[in-house]
């Protein structure tokens, strides 16, 4: 059910069912020169692959594959994200720049904390009495890619997004960047989504689904400035490809820092259990 609402809004916000496209809803302010930070047309394909995710997870959350410790603390939080994005399409139908900012911020939130629902998630012990799920390396792979690599796209796509939509907002009540412009303003917004990715990346262990996501809707924003339509500014075109280089950069880092650590790990547990002649894992 939660899967069809997002499935029709999301045909109401492209115009097909008698909506208004999202690029013309709100007075325009959500297209892709409606701000200095708005990315460029092509970006937005990257919703017909989360939206394919959504549809591959909706079934795939039923099937007995998709038993295990981590999906059940995720999946009310995904739901809960996918309801969200149904409801900022319908704020912005109606016209509401201001409440769509709050949707998409609560979204942000959510989509957060599946983040950290899936990390920590690796790390809790399940109780001795439940008998794990026995799941073959196709289960696994199918929460890889529809859980983990959704929701990672989906969180790298919106963190851009809700500095996008918060540029649109301010820009509908008259605000320009003042004091300091509004390319210099739309190079702070471009920043704080390289922060927000870098420490992402810092936090998972270098997953790459948030950094394309973010490094894809960068790159936009780069090209929607450079292509000699609409709002133009090499400086910032400059910044924002260069800041979806960084984001992918830094996220590979992060992964070889987490891969080196876990092997870190593993060969001091063997270490120890060779030393001790005991169980490397609890070192009886």
């Amino acid at each position: 059910m939660v899967i069809a609402l997002a499935i029709v809004s999301t045909f109401v916000g492209s115009g097909a069912l008698g909506g208004t496209p999202i690029q013309s809803a709100a007075g325009g302010w959500l297209s892709e020169d409606g701000t200095w930070i708005a990315p460029a047309g092509p970006a937005f394909a990257i919703w017909s692959v989360i939206y394919a995710g959504f549809v591959g997870y909706g079934t795939w959350q039923f099937l007995p594959a998709a038993a295990s410790a981590r999906h059940d603390a995720a999946r009310p939080w995904v739901l809960a994200g996918i309801v969200l994005n149904a409801a900022w399409i319908w704020a912005v139908q109606a016209g509401w720049l201001g409440a769509s900012v709050l949707v998409i911020v609560l979204l942000l939130a959510c989509l957060c904390r599946v983040l950290v629902v899936l990390e920590s998630a690796r790390y809790r012990v399940r109780p001795a009495t439940t008998a794990p799920a026995r799941r073959g390396p196709a289960g696994r792979w199918a929460e890889r890619i529809l859980l983990d690599g959704v929701q990672g796209l989906y969180l790298g796509w919106v963190t851009v997004a809700t500095l996008a939509n918060v540029a649109a907002w301010l820009g509908s009540l008259g605000f320009s960047g003042a004091p300091i412009g509004p390319v210099a303003w739309a190079t702070v917004l471009v920043v704080a989504a390289t922060l927000v990715a870098t420490a992402t990346a810092l936090y998972d262990g270098g997953r790459f689904a948030p950094a394309v996501a973010t490094a894809w809707g960068l790159a936009w924003i780069a090209v929607g400035r450079s292509d000699g339509a609409g709002l133009q500014s090499a400086s910032l075109a400059l910044t924002a490809g260069g800041a979806a280089v960084l984001v992918l950069l830094a996220t590979l880092a992060a992964w070889l820092l987490s891969r080196r650590s876990a092997t870190g790990e593993a060969r001091d547990l063997l270490a120890d259990a060779l030393d001790g002649g005991g169980d490397p894992v609890d070192g009886r």
